[in-house]
């Protein structure tokens, strides 16, 4: 993973599946990591990751094109 970058974290499973659905339409590879404890749900995040050359592109996306 390390020519992956963290570009969106949420505690909530459909705001990453927003943010990586977005940035797919925008053409932008995108992934979704879930660090959420299976057991007990409550811990962890779920994180939008892409690919490092595409960061900086995503991230304006995420801040400017995107709200909740």
């Amino acid at each position: 993973m390390s020519n992956w970058q963290k570009v969106f974290e949420s505690s909530t499973p459909i705001r990453a599946e927003i943010v990586k659905g977005v940035l797919e339409e925008k053409g932008i590879t995108a992934v979704i990591i879930n660090k959420k404890d299976p057991v007990y749900k409550i811990h962890g995040n779920i994180e939008v990751m892409v690919l490092k050359e595409e960061a900086q592109k995503a991230l304006n996306i995420v801040e400017n094109e995107i709200s909740f």
